[in-house]
């Protein structure tokens, strides 16, 4: 594992050095009481007040049952977290004349901070960073108090109050347009810079937590010269005696470059490192030096600029360091190079030229980081493009890394828990390698939740994330935390809104898996359907441009040169890069501008092609479906809970969402007739003797169609899939279960994300076939395909193979037909016969296959026969798989309860699981335990459950 932030002190002549003394606040005895005081408990340190509820058995594990709803007093409450300072006062040196900074690292949301008594500070931004000189208050506390206070009101109640203020701007929601989605705590979230969905979502809980859910620190600056021996210095904050590194920010990119300008591939790199610093002690003529040791480069020492003795405020200090364009390796996503890191070695030295080396008071970082240039193209396809290619006319709208344009493929990450501060590293690390493990190589960040961290050390992020993405090779969109709704321009708002950008985007610039900042999610949309239907509606159209045009795409672009902007998840793209002009609807009839979204709930169409949009790329797109039974079994405490419409299970469906506090969702009923009438369309009805087996049934088959339903028929240069995890055990887009288990979906993915693919595309309306193979390879691609037609006993009844020839990132047709009669084998049925399509090439020096399915009629009429599958297992968790009768349509392999991992083909080494087995071609597969994630070490091989679409309907 890749250590992505190591934060050491520097030795003067190979001596140790003191570092400011730093305590850590969770080392504090914690209280936690509610308002009146009638409730009071153990609190800790970062937490939040539900966690600290359910420790001290006040409440049940929120996720329990129908717990969201018993437990909404908690979120009504105000609550107060309060520890006594004793033991930092007495166990850390100090006089008069040193400094004490107050750090904290995430406060959720709203609270008063009082120190010895005095008044710190209100704050309501959860996504900053609070950092305040507390040094009067600890000489001279108010009378007896000896505590730090951090009193947090009720973030609902909060939004309410704002919300009549005289200048809280209304935002109408009329059946012609919504400029405010609400889900479950209605028409605040948009006044409060917290979690979106912390308010509920279409698939998530509403818990509207509390707590400081990141770590804090005392960190005391001293005047006095260091002394040699070394103090016990954590990973952060980044101190030496007298100075806090509160920030260090690396934008890596070339000369020249910047978001309207195509970088020089060839051109220097520059590295450009900006510290935010707070010192006690003021130093005219600071250095510093860069090195990255595996390159044998080190700079001359850089001129910092003079550093102001000021605690109460961060000064931003820059250098720069050119290096070669040939000396580093690129940096690549994995699927299309090596994920190249190296570390730089950054030491700041405050006072140098005292004797050799550097200083007692240097500080020295080493930050592992990668060097990549990054493009969003959005200018126009010329015309010779348009007519050599057959592209529809329009702008480009896609990616391209060290000046290569690429196929994004990946999924949407929400956030990994409703509460930020019990979030497991292993966990996220297993959702991070589940998608590169079935081909991805983009997650997009979703606008509606939380800035992701760089890792589990910097700015108390808890767990690695970007750091990981660096590691692993997956690139990361990432998204300002706006989301679905219109956005108030106030003062009082913008004046938080700004630092909180400033210090994510500064914070994230380090990472070479970063390719974007998006403003926000789906608001584009929602403000040109309103300056449409509104009679005011050029309002609030230009509060939009001056937020998301102006505002934070200059705030953005001051802090990075390596990423471009852009308004917003989904958008009609430009007028102009520079001046940054967005299109809205200023187009040509027929064009194809910006990128696009995809849902649509009438199953009856879901096989249609004709009903899909064509865009240059998708960002958002899926079906809903249930969770397994397996993880049902986490959560329902009744055996009447188990049946797909019970109460508690349709409490866990928030689609569409309820739109106020109404419980259980008074909406559910349609989003629950969204997947049964999908697989009543499409799949054999479940319905067996066996309760339990048609509730398993029914789970799964609501993920086959979510799988069978992803459409990535698009001709486009990125497909975004909503969305890869969970944040609850419920009703959801997710690829993987809150658990980790993998979803159909997940399975599905490591299909469609192959490097060399083939797909049918049937247009229904004039019974069409279009075979085509694809490949999202930067080289032509040689191989072959076969097509096989079987009947459902497993016969073969005729098969064709077909050489194919497939350029740079395109595609190559293996069949065309239309008519039934024509496409069908001759004398055989729709409800007969089935198409296996099966491709084989070799790239990057290695042998890739692929295969797909096509069903000339709905599966739910196809004349399926029982596959009598046949299940051996061998050592190691080693399955073999036999269809003794017919087919075995979606066979699929679960894991037993308390385990996650994922099954593997032993032949080809990738993710296999939900296939056709046909008698006579069997399947070898092997399940890959997650030792870390599982509860049960070593399952009984005997509890593994095979089945297939045939059990829908069989025991």
């Amino acid at each position: 594992m890749v250590q992505v932030a190591l934060w050491t002190l520097l030795a003067y002549n190979l001596a140790p050095l003191a570092a400011a003394q730093v305590f850590d606040l969770s080392d504090l005895q914690w209280t936690l009481k509610n308002q009146n005081g009638s409730i009071v408990v153990p609190g800790s340190l970062p937490s939040q007040a539900h966690l600290d509820l359910f420790e001290a058995g006040i409440i049940n594990d929120p996720l329990l049952g129908i717990n969201e709803f018993t437990e909404r007093w908690v979120i009504n409450d105000n609550w107060t977290y309060t520890a006594d300072l004793t033991p930092f006062t007495q166990n850390c040196k100090s006089d008069t004349s040193d400094k004490t900074l107050l750090v904290f690292y995430g406060i959720d949301t709203i609270a008063n901070i009082t120190f010895a008594g005095h008044p710190v500070a209100w704050v309501s931004n959860q996504f900053r960073r609070y950092t305040y000189d507390v040094s009067d208050y600890l000489n001279f506390p108010a009378g007896e108090d000896n505590n730090l206070t951090i009193v947090l009101e009720s973030a609902w109640y909060y939004g309410l109050n704002v919300t009549i203020r005289p200048d809280a701007e209304y935002f109408p929601n009329t059946p012609n347009v919504t400029t405010a989605d609400n889900f479950e705590y209605p028409n605040v979230r948009s006044w409060i810079r917290k979690i979106d969905d912390d308010f509920g979502w279409d698939w998530g809980p509403a818990f509207v937590p509390s707590g400081v859910y990141k770590p804090a620190y005392l960190v005391t600056l001293s005047e006095s010269e260091p002394q040699d021996t070394a103090s016990d210095a954590t990973l952060y904050p980044v101190t030496s005696s007298s100075v806090l590194l509160d920030e260090t920010s690396l934008d890596i990119y070339k000369y020249g470059q910047n978001s309207s300008t195509a970088p020089d591939q060839s051109a220097d790199w520059v590295l450009n490192v900006t510290f935010g610093i707070r010192s006690i002690k003021s130093f005219e003529k600071p250095t510093v030096t860069l090195s990255i040791s595996e390159l044998d480069l080190t700079s001359e020492p850089l001129d910092l600029g003079p550093i102001p003795a000021n605690t109460d405020e961060n000064t931003y200090l820059s250098v720069s360091w050119s290096i070669p364009d040939s000396a580093p390796e690129r940096w690549y996503p994995i699927d299309l190079g090596i994920p190249k890191l190296y570390n730089l070695t950054a030491t700041l030295d405050s006072s140098p030229g005292q004797g050799d080396g550097t200083s007692a008071e240097s500080i020295t970082q080493t930050i592992t980081t990668g060097f990549r240039t990054i493009q969003l193209l959005q200018t126009p396809y010329s015309p010779e493009e348009i007519a050599s290619r057959g592209i529809t006319p329009g702008d480009q709208w896609h990616f391209a890394i060290n000046g290569k344009a690429f196929y994004s493929k990946g999924t949407n990450i929400i956030p990994f828990d409703p509460f930020y501060s019990r979030i497991k590293p292993e966990a996220v690390r297993w959702v991070l390698e589940s998608a590169i493990e079935s081909g991805q190589n983009t997650l997009r960040v979703w606008g509606g939740g939380i800035y992701q961290p760089s890792d589990a050390a910097t700015d108390g992020g808890l767990y690695d994330f970007y750091s990981l993405c660096d590691e692993l090779g997956i690139l990361a969109w990432s998204e300002l935390i706006f989301s679905d709704s219109l956005y108030p321009i106030n003062d009082f708002l913008l004046e938080s809104i700004e630092p909180e950008v400033r210090q994510n985007v500064r914070r994230v610039n380090r990472h070479p898996s970063n390719i974007q900042w998006a403003g926000g999610n789906e608001i584009e949309g929602i403000v040109m359907s309103a300056n449409t239907s509104l009679a005011n509606g050029t309002h609030y159209l230009d509060e939009f441009v001056y937020l998301f045009q102006d505002y934070l795409h200059d705030i953005v672009l001051s802090e990075t040169n390596s990423v471009p902007y852009t308004d917003c998840s989904t958008t009609h793209g430009v007028l102009s890069l520079d001046p940054y002009v967005l299109r809205f609807a200023n187009g040509t009839p027929g064009y194809i501008y910006g990128n696009t979204e995809r849902y649509n709930y009438n199953a009856s169409v879901a096989f249609d092609l004709t009903t899909y949009p064509v865009g240059r790329f998708v960002n958002e797109f899926g079906f809903h479906s249930m969770p397994s039974f397996y993880s049902w079994e986490e959560v329902l405490e009744n055996p009447e809970d188990y049946a797909f419409n019970s109460t508690v299970v349709m409490s866990r469906d928030h689609h569409p969402p309820a739109g106020n506090l109404a419980w259980p969702n008074p909406n559910a009923p349609q989003g629950q007739y969204q997947m049964t009438s999908a697989v009543e369309l499409w799949l054999p009805t479940p319905g067996t003797p066996d309760a339990n087996q048609t509730f398993a049934q029914w789970c799964w088959s609501t993920q086959l169609f979510q799988s069978m339903n992803m459409g990535l028929g698009e001709n486009n240069l990125g497909s975004l899939v909503w969305q890869l995890n969970d944040i609850w055990q419920g009703v959801s887009w997710s690829a993987i279960e809150y658990s980790g288990r993998w979803k159909v979906l997940q399975y599905g993915m490591a299909t469609v994300y192959s490097p060399v693919v083939i797909n049918p595309f049937w247009f229904p309306g004039n019974e069409s076939l279009t075979i085509l193979a694809t490949s999202d390879r930067w080289e032509t691609v040689d191989g072959t395909a076969q097509l096989t037609w079987y009947d459902w006993s497993g016969n073969a009844i005729n098969s064709m193979t077909t050489p194919f020839s497939i350029p740079t990132l395109n595609n190559s047709l293996i069949y065309e037909g239309t008519g039934v009669d024509t496409i069908l084998p001759f004398g055989y049925t729709a409800k007969d016969v089935w198409l296996l399509m099966n491709v084989t090439a070799t790239t990057d020096n290695k042998l890739v296959t692929s295969e797909s399915y096509f069903t000339p009629v709905s599966l739910a009429y196809s004349n399926l026969v029982d596959p009598q599958i046949g299940v051996i297992a061998s050592d190691n968790y080693t399955f073999t798989l036999s269809a003794n009768g017919g087919v075995g349509a979606w066979t699929w392999l679960d894991h037993p309860s308390g385990t996650v991992g994922y099954f593997v083909d032993t032949t080809t080494g990738l993710p296999s699981n939900g296939y056709y087995l046909i008698p006579g071609i069997d399947r070898t597969v092997q399940f890959i335990l997650s030792i870390k994630l599982s509860t049960v070490q070593s399952p009984d091989p005997a509890d593994f459950v095979v089945r297939s679409l045939w059990n829908n309907t069989h025991m």
